[in-house]
């Protein structure tokens, strides 16, 4: 893998490759941008199938970061954290006090924090080294589900300015969602739903929690292969990235896609394809960013009220999206990026 290339494919600040000996800790480290604020993002544990699959994820995770906090107007930028391997193949502890070791090195560049396959418990051992750290006990974002309930709420305000924007009313009630991902937010989100009088499709690669929702919501369980081909007003993408791609977009029966998954579309491509085909596409970075949007909250003092109020905003960000979209003639996508990096355009020298 050539590394400049990859860091220059999505215009990266800073890669760092760390490992500890003695605790087996292999972290790679993304900085994409720090132009807005230092580096925000979480860190995750994922067991890679290769050391470049890992490079590519935290960079292309990195840079969603930046853009993330770019369009919904926080002062932060975008990092991204990855531990490579199986939580069960080295000594917990010992890996995330490495790991703050190697983040207090970075004197306040990146800010790390949950994500993927990470707890509130691993982030309390962070802190045991450095300060650049959220999501620690008894914080805000700690508290419960908070993060992942305030990103499913923004997910939900996201599809309600959707549905405006494609027939001009808002409401849920009788309207099909397909869910695909029944994780924390996914779960959150379908709660919302249900509340609002929608009908619910889902799926998981997870049995039970897909029994839950059947016996909570009343939802109907499909399998994961055949979520994208199921008829709905709304697909919502709550689990992995690079969903949207050539393969399952022919398949997709919906009007609009708005979920919470990170780098739903497989290339900038699939943007213009979903817009030729006359789907409603909501952002990934613009409607998911409850969970960063509380973070940098917590960081700069707020309290619950506060963060709450900060996430529906998430509604005039994506409407302002839609009415560029519509008056550039450019998909939703591409929209997006032009908003955020205005934004970034005017702190650049």
């Amino acid at each position: 893998m050539e590394l400049w290339k990859a860091m220059e494919l999505d215009n990266a600040e800073q890669l760092v490759l760390c490992q500890d000996r003695n605790s087996g800790l292999k972290v790679v480290i993304a900085i994409h941008s720090t132009s807005l604020g230092p580096a925000l993002g979480g860190c995750r544990m994922w067991d890679y199938a290769t050391e470049e699959d890992a490079i590519r994820d935290a960079l292309r995770l990195a840079k969603g970061m930046t853009y993330k906090c770019a369009v919904s107007g926080l002062s932060y930028g975008g990092g991204k954290a990855v531990v490579m391997g199986r939580p069960d193949s080295f000594r917990r502890k010992d890996v995330f006090r490495a790991l703050g070791r190697f983040i207090e090195t970075l004197r306040g560049r990146y800010v790390t924090g949950i994500d993927l396959g990470t707890t509130v418990q691993d982030m309390d051992v962070v802190r045991l080294e450095t300060g650049y750290v959220t999501d620690t006990t008894g914080s805000l974002c700690a508290t419960g589900d908070f993060t992942a309930e305030m990103t499913a709420y923004g997910v939900f305000l996201g599809m309600n300015q959707s549905l405006m924007q494609d027939n001009g009313s808002n409401t849920m009630a009788n309207i099909t969602v397909a869910v695909q991902g029944l994780g924390k937010v996914g779960s959150f989100l379908c709660r919302y739903l249900h509340g609002a009088g929608a009908r619910l499709i889902v799926t998981d690669v997870d049995d039970q929690r897909v029994r839950n929702a059947v016996q909570q919501y009343g939802a109907a369980a499909v399998h994961p292969d055949h979520i994208y081909a199921c008829a709905c007003d709304i697909f919502a993408p709550c689990a992995l990235g690079a969903i949207l791609n050539d393969s399952t977009i022919p398949q997709l029966q919906c009007r609009i896609i708005a979920g919470a998954a990170n780098n739903q579309l497989a290339e900038e491509k699939h943007g213009i394809m979903l817009n030729d085909a006359g789907i409603l596409y909501a952002p990934d970075y613009v409607i998911n960013a409850g969970g960063i949007i509380v973070t940098a909250a917590e960081l700069n003092g707020y309290d619950e009220s506060i963060a709450r109020r900060q996430v529906e905003r998430i509604s005039a960000t994506l409407s302002t999206v839609y009415q560029a979209s519509l008056s550039e003639g450019i998909a939703t996508s591409a929209a997006a990026d032009k908003l955020a990096e205005q934004r970034l355009s005017r702190v650049l020298p």
